[in-house]
């Protein structure tokens, strides 16, 4: 805990601000480095919440290889429901009616992850992030990088 409340200080102290996309701005430092020897413990952040319920659920959703959003709102993990549901406002000519982050695109973006839950055609279609974690862990240029565990 000690090394991530000392990366918060550099931060706040030496830390450059940028923009983001949801206008809420961010500090940033280049090329911190922490280690945690994990026979030690799991260094799990203690000074916020953690939904240890969505990290369970990602972390399974990984180890399948899936790159469906689908698994992951039925089990209310929405951490990856940006992507797929802007690819589909552009595939369905309607990223010019609901820009990003507004309180309509925002709601347009509940019905769209409500649909991919209860939809598995809708889903299968739209619902695709592509090759992200679970995809390279389990097909890695042809190499299943969990197969030997």
């Amino acid at each position: 805990m000690k090394q991530y409340l000392d990366l918060m200080r550099h931060i706040r102290d030496t830390g450059v601000r940028k923009e983001d996309r949801t206008g809420t701005g961010t500090m940033s430092v280049f090329g911190y480095q922490m280690r945690f020897p994990l026979e030690e413990g799991f260094p799990l952040v203690t000074t916020k919440k953690v939904h240890l319920k969505s990290i369970i659920h990602e972390l399974l959703w990984f180890i399948q290889g899936d790159t469906n959003i689908r698994y992951l709102v039925q089990n209310g993990v929405n951490i990856w429901n940006d992507w797929p549901f802007q690819s589909w406002l552009r595939e369905t000519g309607q990223d010019q009616d609901f820009p990003m982050y507004t309180p309509e695109w925002r709601e347009q973006k509940k019905l769209f992850v409500e649909r991919v839950k209860v939809d598995e055609p809708f889903a299968a279609q739209y619902g695709e992030l592509g090759p992200v974690y679970g995809h390279q862990w389990r097909n890695f240029e042809g190499v299943d990088q969990l197969a030997q565990l």
